[in-house]
């Protein structure tokens, strides 16, 4: 068995031989989901069945940031619900085993559409169904009553918008480099014009076609659910909206949904009101919140960059990546003046 880094296979293998019937040891471990958030492995035995481990990436990390516990937890209480996730096998916590905690999940075949070349392989007579699945499913994850399916201790349900402006902003000036006045101000704008929150569901937090397996023109998984809370569903629509890119688009060409054949914003918002009943007349408001929030969020990632905390990385382009926060910023602050 060729080694593989992340994984101590020996140990690995006789954990997960006590929890999936019938595998066939020897496993076969291949990475294909790594970098900075949690690593997701594929592994295949002697029958050619298909698995999947997750764990937190490799060296010194926060442990409340890449949580085994909490991720598994989730998506074991989804799925047997109508919202797409993988079945789950186990969860293992003794750091003994493999260095760090990790889970087991079953291998879910498609495409995971995370930049327009793998968006191209979706055949254009599948786009449009793929499309408004995506929207059917998030609309299903958001009726969802968390304390139904064993969520509803998960986090604070109330407030949720009110709590993220004051994390996030508790990091924007731990982190501020340079001046942005649109932050400034779209910070301010958004404490004075916050909407009622109404209703609380379980606000997945990274809802974006990267984060999809998509087969026969449907949503065959939803992955990545280590940013899921509980709180306000519209920031996860406003979030969606953002990623939903329209050819013309600026940096369409780039963009997964760039590519034409999904259905337009339009439609996404029309598709959510009819089957959520939520009043969107306000989703303006949480697509400015998600700008600003994700220019935070790389406010701190470049200042790490800046100083070196990351290690020195040629690929990195600091000045490219300025300017993103920059128009993340001017984003923001377009949606709530206009």
């Amino acid at each position: 068995m060729a080694a593989v880094e992340g994984i101590d296979i020996e140990n690995v293998t006789a954990w997960v031989a006590e929890r999936i019937d019938g595998l066939q040891p020897p496993l076969e471990f291949t990475l294909i989901a790594g970098g900075h958030s949690n690593l997701t492995y594929k592994f295949v035995d002697r029958r050619g069945e298909a698995y999947v481990l997750r764990r937190p990436p490799l060296g010194h990390i926060l442990e409340s940031a890449h949580d085994m516990g909490r991720e598994h937890r989730i998506v074991s209480a989804v799925w047997g619900t109508d919202v797409p996730v993988p079945e789950t096998f186990g969860l293992c916590e003794d750091k003994d085993v493999n260095g760090s905690p990790f889970y087991l999940m079953k291998f879910v075949e498609g495409v995971v559409p995370h930049d327009a070349a793998a968006a191209a392989t979706i055949p254009v007579s599948e786009r449009t169904s793929a499309g408004e699945h995506v929207v059917d499913v998030l609309a299903t994850l958001h009726l969802i009553d968390p304390d139904d399916v064993g969520l509803g201790t998960l986090a604070r349900k109330e407030a949720y918008i009110e709590r993220q402006l004051k994390r996030w902003t508790k990091q924007w000036e731990a982190t501020k480099t340079h001046e942005i006045p649109e932050m400034e101000e779209s910070e301010r704008l958004l404490h004075e014009d916050m909407p009622e929150q109404i209703g609380s569901a379980i606000v997945h937090g990274d809802y974006r076609i990267g984060n999809m397996i998509i087969r026969d023109g449907r949503m065959a998984a939803l992955l990545d659910w280590e940013l899921c809370t509980l709180g306000d569903p519209l920031a996860d629509v406003g979030y969606l909206l953002n990623n939903w890119t329209e050819p013309g688009d600026r940096g369409a060409g780039e963009s997964p949904m760039g590519i034409g054949g999904f259905p337009g914003r339009d439609h996404v918002l029309a598709v959510y009101e009819a089957c959520t009943g939520r009043d969107l007349s306000r989703i303006n408001y949480y697509r400015a919140f998600s700008h600003w929030r994700l220019g935070a969020i790389a406010q701190g990632v470049y200042k790490r960059y800046l100083v070196g905390a990351m290690g020195k990385n040629r690929d990195f382009d600091l000045e490219r990546y300025k300017l993103g926060i920059h128009q993340r910023a001017e984003s923001a602050l377009r949606f709530l003046t206009t």
